[in-house]
C-alpha cells in the first residue's frame, strides 16, 4: 500500500456529461487520473479514492457554472473547497508542459499543476438557495433577451423586403403597438383599404396606446408604396408569426422580471442595493449573482478590481504609466456597475454631478461612466458593510 501524503492537488476538467480529474503530488507527479461521469454515485466514488491519497486535497476546476454544480455541491458536503482556474489561464499554462495534444486528461493535469504553483485563485462557494435561484433566473432572462433581439432583427429583415417604408416607421424593439399592428396588417394595400379610422378602432380594441398615431404612421407608410413585391404573401405570414412570437416573449419576460424582483427582495440587503441610484431589482439580482459572498472582498478596492474597474500597469522598458483594463475580471460584475452608472446620470444628483465633472476634465463619455462606476462600487461596498441605505448627502457622524 502506498504511503499517504500530507498534501495533494486535484485538477478537474469539468463537462456536462463527464469530468476528468487528475491528482498530483508536491513534485508534479501524477498520482491518480480518471474519467468521472457527472453522476452522484460516480463522483462520490472518485471523491473517496482521491481523499484516501492525502491528508489534505486542494481542488481546482475550470468551470463554475451548471456543468459543475453537482460536483461542487458534493465537495462542499464533504468539507472540501475548490478554486476556479479560468480556461484562459489553463490554455496559457498548457504551453509550459510537454506535448501538444489537447485531451481532458492533460487539461485536468494542467489545472492541478496550475493550482499547485499559484495561490491567488478565487475560491468557489456553493450558492445559497436565493443565489442559486437568481443565478438561474438571470441567466434564463439573458437567453430570452438574446432570442428577442434575434427575432426583432429577423422581423425587420423580412419586412424590409416587402414593405420598407413600414419597417422604417417604427422602432419594433420598443413599440408594442407596432408589433400588434403587424399581427393584422403587413402589406401596404391592406392598410390603405382599412383606412385610418377603422385601423384606429382595430388597434384600440387590442389595447394599443396612441392607436390613432400608430394608424396614421402606418397609413403614411402605405401611401408611400403602391408596388407589390415578389413573395409578399409568404413574407407577410412570416412577419405575423414573428410578431406573435415577440409579443409572447415579452409576456414571458414580464413574468420573469416579476419573479426575479420578488426573489431578489427577499435578500437581507436588497433594500440597500436598490437604494443606490440606477440599481433596480434586475441589476441588483445580477450584482448578487456576480459578486457572490461579499466577505471575499477585503475592501472596496478589491470589489472594484474584481469588476475590472481598476486599471493595471503594463510598463515595458522606458514606457511607464501605461495603464490598461485588466484581463482577469468578472465581465458580468463590470456590466452591472457600468449599466447602473449610465442609468444614474439621467437624473440630477451626485452621480450626474460626478459624471459632468469628469467630462469637464476632458474625459470621453465611456471614460467618465467607468470612473463613475468605480466610485459607485466603492460606495456600494461601504453601504453593504455598514448596512445602511444610500443618501445623496454623506451621513452625519457624531463624535463620541
Amino acid at each position: 500500500m502506498s504511503k499517504r501524503l500530507d498534501q495533494a492537488w486535484c485538477g478537474i476538467d469539468a463537462g456536462k456529461g463527464h469530468h476528468w480529474a487528475a491528482v498530483v503530488d508536491d513534485t508534479g507527479a501524477t498520482l491518480w487520473s480518471k474519467k468521472i461521469d457527472n453522476d452522484e454515485s460516480a463522483i462520490l466514488a472518485a471523491l473517496g479514492e482521491i481523499l484516501d491519497l492525502a491528508d489534505e486535497v486542494r481542488w481546482a476546476v475550470d468551470i463554475s457554472g451548471t456543468a459543475s454544480a453537482l460536483l461542487l455541491a458534493l465537495l462542499a458536503a464533504h468539507g472540501q473547497h475548490a478554486v476556479y482556474v479560468p480556461g484562459r489561464t489553463v490554455n496559457r499554462m498548457a504551453g509550459a508542459y510537454r506535448g501538444e495534444a489537447k485531451t481532458d486528461a492533460r487539461d485536468a493535469y494542467v489545472i492541478a499543476e496550475t493550482a499547485r504553483h499559484r495561490q491567488d485563485f478565487a475560491s468557489i462557494g456553493v450558492p445559497a438557495q436565493l443565489g442559486a435561484d437568481l443565478a438561474l433566473l438571470t441567466a434564463h432572462r439573458s437567453d430570452l433577451v438574446a432570442d428577442r433581439v434575434r427575432m426583432i432583427n429577423r422581423l425587420r429583415d423580412v419586412l424590409s423586403g416587402i414593405f420598407p417604408a413600414l419597417e422604417r416607421a417604427f422602432d419594433y424593439s420598443d413599440h408594442k403597438g407596432a408589433l400588434i399592428l403587424l399581427t393584422g396588417y403587413q402589406i401596404p394595400a391592406d392598410i390603405r383599404r382599412r383606412g385610418r379610422a377603422r385601423l384606429t378602432t382595430w388597434l384600440a380594441k387590442r389595447g394599443v396606446r396612441g392607436a390613432d398615431k400608430v394608424a396614421a404612421t402606418a397609413l403614411e407608410a402605405a401611401q408611400a408604396q403602391y408596388t407589390s413585391l415578389p413573395g409578399e404573401d409568404v413574407a407577410a405570414q412570416i412577419v405575423v408569426d414573428l410578431a406573435v412570437e415577440i409579443l409572447a416573449l415579452d409576456d414571458r419576460l414580464k413574468r420573469l422580471d416579476r419573479q426575479i424582483r420578488e426573489i431578489f427582495r427577499t435578500h437581507p440587503q436588497a433594500e440597500i442595493i436598490e437604494s443606490l441610484p440606477g440599481m433596480g431589482p434586475k441589476l441588483g439580482a445580477e450584482f448578487v449573482v456576480a459578486a457572490g459572498d461579499l466577505s471575499a472582498y477585503a475592501d472596496a478596492g478589491h470589489l472594484s478590481s474584481a469588476a475590472g474597474l481598476v486599471p493595471v500597469p503594463r510598463d515595458s522598458g522606458r514606457r511607464t504609466g501605461n495603464l490598461h483594463r485588466p484581463t482577469r475580471y468578472s465581465r458580468r460584475l463590470r456590466r452591472v456597475f457600468y449599466l447602473s452608472a449610465q442609468t444614474s446620470i439621467i437624473r440630477e444628483g451626485p452621480n450626474r454631478d460626478f459624471y459632468l465633472k469628469k467630462r469637464g476634465e476632458g474625459c470621453k463619455h465611456v471614460q467618465a461612466v467607468i470612473a463613475l462606476a468605480r466610485r459607485r462600487a466603492s460606495v456600494l461596498w461601504a453601504l453593504l458593510r455598514d448596512n445602511r441605505a444610500f443618501t445623496p448627502a454623506p451621513p452625519v457622524t457624531h463624535a463620541t
